[in-house]
């Protein structure tokens, strides 16, 4: 079963952290560690054990943890090589519909855009024309050599 904290890769990662913290210092602090247990007689050497303990799970802690990071880092540079090509790709996309666009569309488009209003229709005014524009000059290129 997943939790909410599991979405995300990072996330996914320090889910599985806290599981693996959480059953490794319940298996530090459990009853059947001799040396947590406080008798008078000994008591600053478990301090110490102790201490030692709590020390070694901190650093496994932080391993772990810098392990999630370093995974979270690498997929968020390849989704952020991937957006730059993204926008490359759109930007040179834009700059040929600009190139073909004529300057009545152009003036049309900055109007919609200044205005906030959506385009009248799905389909760009350019293709449009250019869909209808080759029938009708092969039909006068057609009349036109037969005269």
């Amino acid at each position: 079963m997943t939790t909410p904290c599991c979405i995300m890769t990072m996330d996914f990662g320090v889910c599985q952290l806290r599981n693996f913290s959480k059953s490794f210092l319940s298996s530090l602090l459990s009853a059947e560690n001799p040396s947590l247990f406080f008798d008078n007689s000994s008591s600053g050497a478990n301090v110490v054990a102790i201490d030692n303990k709590i020390e070694q799970a901190m650093d496994l802690v932080k391993s772990h943890l810098m392990y999630a990071v370093r995974e979270e880092v690498e997929v968020l540079k390849e989704q952020i090589k991937e957006l730059i090509e993204r926008n490359s790709q759109l930007e040179q996309e834009n700059s040929l519909l600009k190139n073909l666009a004529s300057p009545e569309q152009l003036a049309q488009f900055q109007a919609q855009v200044q205005s906030g209003s959506p385009p009248a229709s799905t389909q760009p005014q350019g293709a449009a024309a250019q869909q209808s524009a080759p029938p009708a000059q092969s039909a006068s290129q057609s009349s036109g050599p037969s005269a």
